[in-house]
């Protein structure tokens, strides 16, 4: 079990960056952008032009520098975009939280159920599925490794780690527990993506966790397009649900005023819940299949306008 705990940290979590964080993060502003260059080359083997950027990875780039208004970092938050979210669609599409809190010593272990979902607010993919809660508490070795990573990421910052995500400055850590949503074979749900281009849903994704990932995806009149953002997705062409366009039509309301912002969703048991706000989706490096994509989805993206 234990094994397998550490394989999920290795797989799930960036982990160690492939550069110095004790450096990024005591760095001035005004060297970002040249350690960002660095970054860019090192994960795309491409130069980046932060002066003229044409390429959707590029433009990504732009973003995290230049585009970095104070909402941004709220909506990113975890446990603050749950009010926004509350107040512009409703209730109804925001998963259930077991617990709110700041140190992890105060989980109420207790009082969970049997499987849940413990993760940081404030990065990505900080996380962690207990899947049987007596097993976990039972095992010391087990619950030592949650408790240090817990603990150790709360003590972090998680804007250096992927390449000056800047939105995840200065978020205030808390730790969220949230039910395991899965279905009766302990499949994850479907995971549906809608990106926006300046405040308008123009591509949509559904990915199904089999093995491999299948993922579906559609232009803005749900035609399907031969458009992989990661290499290892199997492309499928199945119709878009009705679950599909009614987070489309929602994610059109949480997307205004922004230059990009990709809304996440879940879908479990027929009712589409809101997983997070994503403002600079994959860092901006993207292993794109036809890297004509690349240049497409840049000049879909006006930076001159939100």
């Amino acid at each position: 079990m234990i094994k397998n705990f550490l394989k999920i940290i290795g797989k799930d979590n960036i982990g160690k960056p492939p550069y110095d964080y004790d450096l990024l993060i005591s760095l001035a502003e005004n060297e970002y952008p040249k350690y960002l260059k660095k970054i860019f080359k090192s994960a795309t083997g491409k130069e980046l032009n932060l002066k003229h950027p044409k390429t959707f990875n590029e433009k990504i780039q732009w973003l995290k520098l230049f585009d970095n208004k104070q909402q941004k970092s709220e909506l990113t938050d975890k446990v603050k975009v749950r009010n926004w979210v509350r107040e512009k669609i409703g209730e109804k599409y925001l998963k259930p939280v077991l617990w709110i809190g700041e140190k992890y010593d105060d989980i109420p272990f207790e009082t969970l159920p049997c499987s849940f979902f413990i993760k940081l607010n404030h990065g990505c993919k900080w996380h962690f599925v207990i899947k049987k809660k007596d097993e976990f508490l039972n095992n010391e070795a087990l619950t030592k490794i949650v408790r240090t990573h817990i603990t150790g990421w709360s003590e972090q910052e998680f804007f250096p780690y992927a390449g000056f995500e800047m939105q995840y400055k200065g978020i205030e850590p808390k730790i969220l527990i949230e039910p395991l949503l899965r279905d009766e074979i302990n499949k994850k749900p479907e995971e549906i993506e809608i990106y926006c281009f300046n405040g308008t849903p123009r591509i949509f994704q559904k990915i199904r966790y089999t093995n491999p990932r299948e993922v579906s995806i559609y232009d803005e009149k749900y035609n399907h397009i031969n458009l992989k953002f990661l290499p290892e997705y199997e492309l499928v062409q199945e119709g878009a649900d009705e679950k599909i366009k009614e987070a489309v039509e929602l994610s059109k309301e949480l997307a205004k005023g922004f230059k990009l912002a990709r809304v996440d969703w879940l879908k479990y048991q027929n009712q589409i819940y809101f997983n997070e706000m994503t403002f600079t989706p994959f860092s901006g490096f993207y292993r794109f299949e036809d890297e004509r994509w690349n240049r497409k989805l840049g000049d879909m993206l006006d930076l001159r306008k939100d």
